[in-house]
């Protein structure tokens, strides 16, 4: 029986967690707005059978397929919110199990740093995908697990707070987030963001 780790619905994609997503997205790419739904299990084989009743139980695109060395991930996107979770809910029904029994978020790490020196933002730039952190900047750090848990933090943080994504990743063993912006607004997307993961069970 595969291990539920995460079952990750989202209500909108918001504009820069979406279009980091589809940096490295090789499947369908969604569009702002839309629904999605993140599923992770282990062993990760068994994602290939669950896209399989994923795509066929409703009206859905598949953004990201990825079997990692322990961990299998989907991502589901469409227009309609009812088709998403008429997705998620066939894959559910595959796996014998219910949104709760999905392993909650835990917060490894979590970090505001203020005024970034011009050296550390270069460095964070070599080793990011998203927006440009610049020197003055705040920067705020988050490290969790399960690892597809930050696509969440990322997303809420972006509706609630005027800032950057500048790296997250969603994919191994941890998942980390890296946001940029001004002080009170980096502090407004941290409480945004663990706000995100408590209200799905993070300790």
């Amino acid at each position: 029986m595969a291990e539920l780790r995460s079952f990750i619905f989202i209500d909108q994609l918001q504009p820069q967690t979406l279009c980091y997503i589809s940096t490295w997205m090789r499947g369908s790419l969604p569009r702002r707005n839309m629904a999605a739904q993140i599923i992770e299990i282990a062993p990760g084989l068994d994602i290939e059978a669950l896209t399989d009743v994923a795509l066929k139980g409703a009206d859905v695109r598949a953004g990201i397929l990825v079997v990692e060395r322990q961990f299998g991930y989907l991502e589901i996107h469409a227009k309609s919110t009812a088709e998403v979770k008429a997705s998620a809910d066939a894959v559910l029904e595959a796996l014998g199990a219910s949104p709760e029994d999905a392993t909650p978020p835990q917060i490894l790490a979590s970090k505001v740093v203020t005024r970034i020196d011009h050296q550390h933002a270069f460095l964070i730039n070599r080793n990011k995908l998203g927006s440009m952190l610049l020197g003055g900047e705040s920067l705020y750090l988050l490290e969790c697990q399960p690892a597809s848990y930050a696509i969440i933090a990322s997303n809420e943080a972006e509706k609630q707070a005027n800032i950057k994504v500048v790296d997250y990743r969603m994919i191994g063993a941890n998942g980390r987030l890296y946001l940029s912006g001004d002080e009170a607004e980096i502090r407004n997307a941290k409480d945004a963001a663990e706000n995100a993961l408590r209200s799905l069970g993070a300790r």
